[in-house]
């Protein structure tokens, strides 16, 4: 199996810049780190100040001005009126404008001992003419010196409505604390075409240029045929407004307006949420059918599009943060990397994709439209684009194999979208076993229904097939294509989504991963048949719930823990399905027991939450339900309320259980008992070596028992040392993540008489590459250890080592 070392991108150089203060020393400013900040532009003697329509440079008052980032490295300069320094519609002029865009949009290069702004619109730099107004100019520009200043208008953003932050880890590779969205869809306002969805989760001008409706939803909300559609309510109106007033959306039920702005998920990651996967998602046949778009159809050109779209957020946040690298949104690619940004106490983003014909394996096993060069060619884009999971299936039947069937009236429209896609209906047979796909019905969809009405125009002539009475299987299973697909993903460590899969395909999907032994199987959205779980969880795979009501979701709690595998981490997480036509939980109505009291603490005790409030609107979880991504934690507060601790402590064990399925998905052995040599060698023993790093021990010797900041631990085979309670063998690390010591508590033989004394009980025998220990107490042997020589020539830090790995010689 291929190992998937981490791939970091190469950070950005930061330009340390002089910035100077009448009569005061110079201070170090780098560009990046002007975002949010409130500041005066000095120019020569005289400071940048407001003057009719425009500005000017004068001696006297300065005009504070409040750094918005667009970038990194732009910014919107925003008066304490509120007005933004634009370049005018016409000639060179700078005016004070009250709407964003790039003609508010400036980049600060550095420029002496100060920046230079270019516009982004016109190109041109800001100077001073022979009058002192500040104009533009085609040349380098004047060069500004930022100077701190107060009086500032920030610019109107959403708040978090918080206090606290989540804490680092004891070290980069210590267990972390938190829990998982598995299945989240940040980018869907791209798909379908890119205009189906209504609002972005971030813009370069702030919040009331993302939170916009669609047009075609003005002016009462009666024309959005697909919102109303998935609403339930054809004839439904509501009120087009988003940004500063939220009168009606984002609401749980409003499928089609954005959820995820970048501050609501960054409340989410306040609140617990320590990984999200943001699964590139696309649906040729729906977005072929929706009247308006401006992307193509094609799934993988969609996703391109949405891998791109989401790594310019993580730069938007990092422009918000100060600078590459610095934002709390980390894109990561393997488990390795992802503990390392948990433990920074930050946000671990993982890329999966969830379309219909992934790799272009559209058609049907007796006419695929892909063969296995294209499934090559279509993994190696993946990983390069630092995809770690994907559906090989996903609504509809495909070359690769059988789907598990949507059902009702979306079922048969679906249905009818297979039938365009693959040439036939799906095909159902008799179940075998107790699992069984969901049951189909012959109607029509409404021709009200702009989805059943689009896709029923793909229909021969006649109606839509007659099934049997259910329970109803899919007669499709994996396909010879799908077959090699599942081995190459196995043998790249990327975890397969086993959602959407019908009975017949995901049951040979775990035939091929048990004769592997691949645990890297996820089912994050409760699109599996329940009698499966047992199964992936056997595994050593995950398994999360979709998100609905609190009560629903503490009996599917309930459920995977029972069907859990004591030899493997449990934890729960859940997949919010959000953007992605999945109703958000909704508010439990007046009189509910157990309401969320405002303000609570994060389950893990760190941040404080009050109401959250955008724009004008005031959300409560008790009467607003889950109305977008940023009320999770008062979501998880009320499993908590309603459910105690048990479920707390699960949520909160939910990210390290994800992680350690993803090590296993990549090659690292599952936990196992250790067979330790009677007597280590001055080196290590086997796959425990001094010098080894994390990784590289984790790889050679699989999962620990236990781990905590600097120490890791497996139990060992054989009989125990006298004096010790059991066999077991630990590592310790030092600051770098290199092992200094390997110690033992396996039955061993004596001390050499040439062992040197360090007191204490402990012993130590010099040698080239490495040391032998031996420690004893009360006349009796209780560990041997093999310990880097630095760490032996102080007899203090290696009892503390040695305490550290739970090993000690003193009462």
């Amino acid at each position: 199996m291929r190992s998937r070392a981490a791939v970091r991108l190469a950070a950005l150089a930061i330009l340390a810049l002089l910035c100077f203060e009448a009569g005061a020393t110079a201070e170090t400013r780098p560009r990046h780190a002007l975002a949010g900040e409130c500041r005066a532009l000095q120019l020569g003697g005289g400071v940048v100040g407001r003057a009719g329509t425009g500005y000017v440079v004068r001696a006297g008052a300065p005009e504070p001005l409040y750094f918005k980032a667009t970038a990194l490295g732009s910014y919107m300069l925003r008066g304490s009126d509120g007005r933004l320094i634009a370049a005018a519609l016409l000639g060179n002029g700078v005016v004070a404008a009250s709407q964003a865009g790039p003609r508010a949009d400036w980049e600060a290069r550095e420029s002496g001992s100060g920046f230079s702004f270019v516009n982004v619109a016109t190109g041109r730099a800001l100077t001073v003419n022979g009058v002192g107004q500040l104009v533009q100019t085609a040349g380098q520009g004047a060069s500004f010196v930022p100077q701190p200043a107060t009086g500032c208008a920030p610019f109107p953003e959403i708040g978090t409505n918080t206090s606290g932050a989540p804490p680092a880890g004891e070290s980069p590779y210590a267990e972390v604390v938190g829990t998982v969205d598995g299945h989240n869809h940040v980018t869907a306002y791209e798909f379908l075409g890119g205009d189906a969805h209504c609002g972005e989760p971030w813009s370069r001008y702030g919040a009331p240029a993302a939170l916009v409706d669609c047009p075609d939803h003005y002016p009462n909300g009666s024309a959005a045929v697909l919102e109303n559609a998935l609403y339930g309510d054809p004839l439904r109106m509501h009120d087009p407004v988003g940004w500063p007033t939220f009168k009606d959306w984002p609401a749980p039920k409003s499928m089609t307006h954005e959820q995820t702005y970048w501050r609501w998920i960054e409340r989410a990651w306040l609140g617990g949420v320590r990984i999200m996967v943001n699964d590139l998602v696309e649906n040729v046949a729906l977005c072929e059918i929706y009247p308006i778009k401006h992307n193509s159809c094609d799934d993988m050109t969609s996703v391109r599009l949405q891998a791109r779209r989401i790594r310019e957020l993580e730069e938007y946040i990092d422009a918000q943060s100060g600078g590459p690298g610095q934002g709390w949104f980390r894109i990561v690619r393997d488990p390795f990397e992802a503990r390392r940004v948990i433990n920074e106490g930050k946000l671990a983003v993982v890329l999966g994709i969830e379309t219909s014909e992934v790799f272009g394996c559209g058609g049907s096993e007796q006419q695929p439209r892909c063969d296995r060069e294209a499934i090559v060619r279509g993994l190696d884009e993946a990983e390069a684009m630092g995809v770690a999971s994907l559906f090989p299936i996903h609504k509809f039947d495909n070359a690769l194999g059988g789907v598990r069937f949507d059902s009702g009236t979306f079922g048969a429209a679906i249905n009818a979208a297979n039938f365009k896609q693959t040439g036939q209906f799906w095909q159902i047979e008799a179940c075998t076993g107790p699992e069984q796909d969901n049951p189909q019905d012959t109607a029509l969809p409404p021709e009200g229904d702009i989805v059943g009405a689009g896709l029923s125009a793909f229909l021969p002539q006649g109606t839509l097939p007659l099934y049997p009475p259910p329970p109803h299987c899919n007669a499709r299973g994996l396909t010879e294509l799908g077959e090699f697909l599942i081995g190459e993903m196995i043998d790249r460590g990327l975890m397969i989504e086993l959602d959407h899969m019908g009975v017949k395909t995901g049951r040979r999907v775990l035939e091929l991963a048990e004769a592997r032994g691949y645990g890297g199987i996820l089912a994050s959205h409760s699109w599996s048949d329940p009698h499966v779980l047992s199964r992936i969880y056997s595994l050593g795979g995950f398994v999360e719930p979709i998100t609905t009501q609190p009560e629903n979701f503490i009996e599917e709690w309930q459920q995977l823990r029972a069907a859990s595998d004591p030899r493997f981490r449990f934890g729960i997480n859940f997949g919010a399905d959000a953007n992605g036509f999945h109703a958000q939980p909704p508010a439990r109505g007046a009189g509910a027991p157990s309401p969320v009291s405002y303000p609570f603490t994060s389950l893990d005790g760190a941040v404080t939450f009050e109401r959250q409030v955008s724009g004008q609107r005031v959300y409560d979880v008790n009467v607003d339900g889950v109305a977008h991504y940023g009320l999770y934690p008062d979501w998880m507060e009320q499993l908590r309320l309603l459910a105690g601790q048990g479920i707390a402590d699960d949520l909160m064990s939910g990210a390290e259980a994800y992680l350690q399925t993803w090590e296993r998905a990549v090659g690292v052995p599952a936990p196992t008992s250790l067979s330790a040599p009677r007597q280590l060698a001055s080196t290590g023993f086997g796959p425990l070596r001094i010098g080894r790093g994390v990784e590289e021990t984790l790889l050679a010797a699989g999962q620990p028992r236990r781990r905590t900041a600097s120490v890791f631990s497996w139990h060992a085979t054989g009989e125990s040392a006298p004096g010790a309670d059991e066999a077991r063998v630990a590592v310790v690390f030092d600051e770098a993540g290199r092992t200094e010591l390997v110690v033992s508590t396996a039955a061993a033989d004596g001390r050499p008489p040439e062992a040197v004394g360090l007191g204490h009980g402990l012993f130590v025998e010099r040698g080239d590459s490495g040391d032998r220990v031996w420690g004893y107490r009360n006349g009796r042997l209780r560990f041997t250890a093999a310990a880097d020589p630095d760490l032996t020539r102080d007899a203090a830090a290696l009892e503390a080592a040695l305490r550290e790995a739970g090993m000690s010689t003193r009462r």
